[in-house]
């Protein structure tokens, strides 16, 4: 047999295994007294999944979602079953029972296997595992179709309810917590990567606190972690938080009235879209009032992803279209040109494209004034769907955090001046008004923003042309 009869037998054993584990969709009549899936036939399709390389295993998700899905022939039918008890005008009770079919019938029968799925010992982990699939394929391409983004869309809803905060403990990192947290907690760090095990030590220790949320099902996983530095004012600057030097004193009680969350990372890609952060963050608020009642202010120092990417597509359609540039004030771009000695974009391009502007203090000094109005219109004035282009704006906005000041030269890592030119933002909560500016920005699309903010927002309104 050739690699074509192989892959066929691999095919015909794919569509054997799945209409053994997908459960059909019981008639209606008898949804209550279907009786419960063998639960071996989850556990083979767990080892069965498992077992897949990346190729097959997109095919498998894909066949999956396409053909066990919803019975569209059925749905058309009492959809029409619904409009004839509205056109009649029958008794409520009537036009409710069709309804209560049609939502019966919008239920694809994949569902039915994610349920017995999660109902197993370690299912639920491997139910985040494949929700981390279809996240990763569809990124890619791997996996691509309306069918599958549906799938994807109810696998999503069902994590959702399952790990709801009535599910979630809070969890704080310490020293003495055990080893493989530890190292789960340093591996997953996506925002200011720890070098080695004595940033992290200082990450668990004196004036910081670390917490993660894990599931009861899922008992001692990180799902998604918060590093809090305990400090006296708001700060400015990252590496300020999470530089190597180890002091080895105790926590003074008396100098602390800030708790700055300055990351947030999930550990899972299989939950992203599940609302954890905006949970995670309440809970802590809490738990730190308890534990630190003198603490005043509560504030993020975030990273502002993307914003030397959407500077640099500035500068290139400005150029194109205009054959000059509208970001600068002439005499900004004069003192710009002078050092990079040329009067192009070209250049200020190629220097935004590599880290090493920030080695020379007269480029650091004359960029400051005009980055910083930019960075302010980039987070306030940047849309997408009316709320912030910016997806860690967007996130703590939502949260009703307000935009309090854009910090310059607040993180030199590499990372930070490749990401936005070494800027970073304070979201600042102030507790007895998140839940009226979170109503407001998910209402009416307004941003809560500080006297600095709105002012660089205005002086970009006056100094570049957008």
């Amino acid at each position: 047999r050739g690699p074509a009869g192989s892959s066929n037998a691999a095919v015909a054993g794919m569509e054997e295994l799945l209409s053994r584990s997908v459960p059909p969709l019981p008639p209606y009549e008898t949804k209550e007294k279907a009786p419960p899936p063998a639960e071996l036939r989850s556990a083979e399709f767990v080892r069965y999944y498992r077992a897949l390389e990346a190729g097959p295993r997109a095919e498998l998700l894909t066949r999956l979602a396409r053909d066990f899905g919803v019975d569209h022939g059925r749905v058309a039918e009492f959809s029409a079953k619904v409009l004839q008890a509205r056109e009649q005008q029958r008794e409520l009770g009537a036009l409710l029972q069709a309804e209560d079919r049609l939502r019966y019938y919008l239920n694809p029968q994949y569902r039915g296997l994610f349920q017995h799925l999660g109902r197993l010992e370690g299912g639920l982990r491997f139910l985040v595992e494949l929700r981390g699939d279809l996240v990763e394929g569809l990124a890619s391409k791997a996996v691509d179709g309306p069918h599958v983004k549906e799938m994807n869309g109810v696998l999503k809803n069902m994590l959702s309810e399952w790990f709801s905060t009535g599910f979630l403990n809070l969890e704080r990192v310490t020293w003495q917590s055990p080893c493989e947290v530890l190292q789960k907690i340093s591996d997953s760090e996506a925002v200011h990567p720890v070098r080695n095990w004595v940033d992290m030590k200082r990450r668990v220790g004196s004036y910081r606190r670390c917490y993660f949320f894990s599931h009861c099902a899922i008992p001692g996983e990180p799902l998604i972690v918060l590093h809090v530095a305990l400090t006296s004012d708001i700060s400015s600057n990252i590496q300020a938080i999470v530089k190597e030097v180890l002091p080895l004193e105790t926590e003074d009680t008396d100098k602390i009235t800030t708790a700055i969350f300055y990351s947030i990372s999930l550990t899972q890609q299989g939950l992203q879209g599940v609302e954890l952060g905006t949970y995670l963050i309440k809970r802590v608020v809490k738990e730190l009032q308890k534990e630190l009642p003198q603490i005043r202010a509560f504030s993020t120092l975030s990273p502002i992803p993307g914003f030397t990417k959407w500077l640099v597509g500035l500068l290139s359609s400005q150029t194109k279209e205009l054959g000059r540039n509208e970001l600068f004030t002439e005499s900004e771009w004069e003192e710009i040109s002078e050092i990079t000695g040329d009067s192009t974009t070209e250049t200020l391009k190629k220097v935004l494209n590599n880290n090493e502007w920030v080695r020379s203090d007269k480029l650091v000094k004359v960029l400051h004034s005009p980055f910083m109005r930019l960075c302010a219109w980039y987070l306030y004035g940047e849309k997408h769907r009316g709320y912030a282009l910016n997806p860690v704006a967007n996130f703590h906005l939502q949260n009703g955090s307000v935009m309090w000041r854009i910090n310059w030269m607040a993180d030199t890592s590499p990372r930070g001046i490749a990401a936005s030119c070494g800027m970073m933002v304070n979201y600042r909560y102030f507790l007895e008004d998140t839940a009226s500016n979170s109503a407001a920005y998910l209402g009416t699309k307004q941003i809560k923003a500080s006297e600095q903010v709105l002012s660089l927002v205005s002086q970009f309104q006056q100094n570049s042309k957008l």
